[in-house]
């Protein structure tokens, strides 16, 4: 039988992938082939990389446009952080669905099943199986098939660091790899991210949570190759995005109330939702005339490098029907944080989420770091020792993944991986 299984390391960029810092991934690249120019999605954010793996569609396809978005419950536009818990559900209530394209879990319900082991946000980990087809195990709720929710003895509860990582994989090992063998299985770490968040990047705090992630993708590697029983086993090893160092935090909502282009800070006609190094800008039917002076707005602010709008947000892998009328990013350098780490960005303020500190890691932009994730596939065809300089993305998971199963892999916005 053919199966695949799928490794996360959140927030681990790819110039951080060494002999020093990841022995063992390093030897995973030895026996496997790494795609040395994979990048994320935009904005590079878990929730939404997260919808773009399991699905292998862009934004604009599945529906998840960021960490934050902006949705009508009822009473007009509000920005929401994904990460809740409850952020699936309000989703579903508000616009009677989830995601708009089917999961790898919806194309696997019949045929060997999937298994989602994540220690990362609530809305990230749902998002691999939003509407429960396949089996998935988080510390906020775990759910069976038909979103039935598991025993609190049988769910995942564990913490959310790298100790939380560590007793997770040690069960994803066993109980997934070794005893119930789903067609495809996936463990997503928190780490490095987590910690990237809270430290300056290269820090000893961040190099060693670091260090623990690599650990565990050996451990799950030597897994699957312990307990493949003559299964065609498909393992592929990636981060969803890299981290840069937030160097100043834009104060975007409060610029739009001063320049009378929003009403006030809990306004429904235009919203804000930030996403770290990127931010959406929401603007309802009532609003449409204030677009040309936003737009002013933002050209004129030296704090934002690129502003996508119209066709221009197609071309980042967005819709142009909806209320999402800007998402821009910030200004970024190749400057160094005081560890010599390299990539210097602005963060956009942001009142839904505790995660950005002037000095500390962020993502969501475009910037060449947090766009740089790393991408290691084993078995399946794919040699051994070879690097590949084809431009990948997060989008060819999934199609990979069904290819290897002989499954249909109709309707992805992304392509098989080639192996070489």
């Amino acid at each position: 039988m053919k199966r695949a299984v799928v490794v996360i390391c959140d927030g681990l960029r790819a110039d951080m992938v060494t002999p020093g810092l990841t022995p063992n991934l390093c030897a995973l690249a030895r026996e496997g082939q790494s795609f040395t120019r994979h990048r994320g999605v935009f904005p590079s954010t878990t929730r939404t990389t997260s919808a773009s793996i399991a699905t292998g569609c862009l934004p604009g396809r599945h529906g998840l446009e960021g960490n934050c978005v902006a949705i009508d419950e009822g009473d007009g536009l509000v920005a929401l952080n994904v990460g809740h818990a409850d952020f699936r559900d309000r989703l579903r209530r508000a616009t009677g669905r989830t995601l708009l394209v089917p999961t790898l879990a919806e194309r696997l319900k019949d045929d060997g099943g999937s298994i989602v082991f994540s220690n990362v946000s609530p809305g990230a980990a749902y998002f691999q199986d939003p509407d429960g087809y396949g089996h998935l195990y988080h510390r906020a709720g775990s759910f069976g098939p038909g979103l039935k929710a598991l025993p609190e003895a049988e769910g995942l509860r564990v913490s959310h660091d790298a100790d939380g990582d560590e007793e997770m994989t040690a069960r994803f090992c066993d109980q997934v790899l070794g005893q119930r063998r789903p067609r495809v299985a996936l463990l997503w770490q928190c780490e490095p991210d987590h910690t990237g968040h809270a430290v300056p990047l290269g820090s000893p705090e961040h190099l060693s949570v670091i260090a623990r992630a690599d650990a565990n993708a050996r451990r799950i590697a030597d897994a699957v190759r312990d307990t493949t029983g003559g299964d065609d086993v498909l393992l592929i090893v990636a981060s969803d995005h890299g981290h840069e160092t937030v160097e100043r935090i834009i104060p975007l909502e409060t610029m739009l109330i001063e320049a009378g282009l929003k009403d006030g800070p809990d306004s429904s006609e235009v919203v804000v939702a930030s996403n770290g190094f990127s931010a959406h800008i929401y603007v309802a039917d009532e609003a449409r005339d204030r677009l040309g002076g936003i737009e002013a707005l933002l050209e004129a602010s030296d704090d934002v490098d690129e502003i996508f709008a119209g066709d221009a947000l197609a071309r980042v892998g967005h819709r142009t029907d909806t209320p999402l009328a800007f998402s821009i990013t910030a200004r970024h350098s190749d400057g160094a944080n005081e560890f010599g780490v390299k990539g210097l960005n602005g963060a956009f303020e942001d009142p839904l989420s505790g995660e950005t500190r002037i000095g500390g890691g962020q993502h969501g932009g475009l910037g060449a770091y947090e766009q740089h994730p790393f991408l290691i596939v084993r078995g399946g065809g794919f040699g051994a020792g070879v690097e590949s300089a084809t431009e990948t993305s997060a989008i060819d998971l999934a199609p990979t993944i069904l290819r290897h199963l002989g499954l249909p892999l109709g309707g992805m916005d992304g392509k098989p991986l080639s192996p070489m």
